[in-house]
């Protein structure tokens, strides 16, 4: 992995390595979620994204190998600070369903940084004509979008009106 941005593959390549950084720590951070969910339905939508997240972790290691490339080894202090902020949801006591809430808003700021990631690793894989790693990052895209849409699904026809009560 360069250590220095002299060409689009090697932003390319720190790009992929801070999405890889940021879905482990995604990964850790998803059964404390769920743990802390009330709602049933909260709980399965974490538990669906942890086993997608899984996936995705394995498929950028796929995306790597077929680079022949590595993973740098670097924090995602993005998705740190959005997992940091997150887990302050954890500890606090109050009312189930405005946790949930709070909840959903955690895990959709990571879902909109994972999109503007990802969006921008399938840009830089299709101006490097790598159309087949271009292809893998679109679809873990659409994975993430459709996540952030059902996390909207849920806040919107129950969690957020219940937390309003």
């Amino acid at each position: 992995m360069a250590e220095k941005m002299e060409s689009l593959h090697d932003l390319f390549l720190e790009d992929l390595s801070d999405l890889h950084n940021a879905e482990s720590q995604v990964l850790k951070a998803l059964p404390k979620m769920q743990k802390a969910a009330s709602s049933p339905k909260l709980q399965e939508a974490f538990a669906r994204h942890l086993e997608e997240t899984k996936q995705q972790l394995s498929q950028l290691d796929e995306v790597f190998e077929q680079l022949g490339e590595k993973p740098a080894r670097k924090k995602c202090a993005g998705m740190e600070g959005i997992i940091e902020e997150g887990a302050e949801v954890l500890t606090k006591k109050g009312d189930a369903a405005t946790k949930d809430a709070a909840l959903i808003a955690a895990a959709q700021k990571v879902e909109h940084y994972e999109i503007a990631a990802y969006g921008t690793a399938a840009t830089y894989a299709k101006v490097l004509g790598d159309m087949k790693v271009a292809r893998t990052l679109a679809q873990i895209l659409s994975q993430e979008k459709q996540t952030d849409e059902r996390l909207t699904e849920l806040a919107t026809s129950r969690i957020n009106m219940e937390a309003a009560a």
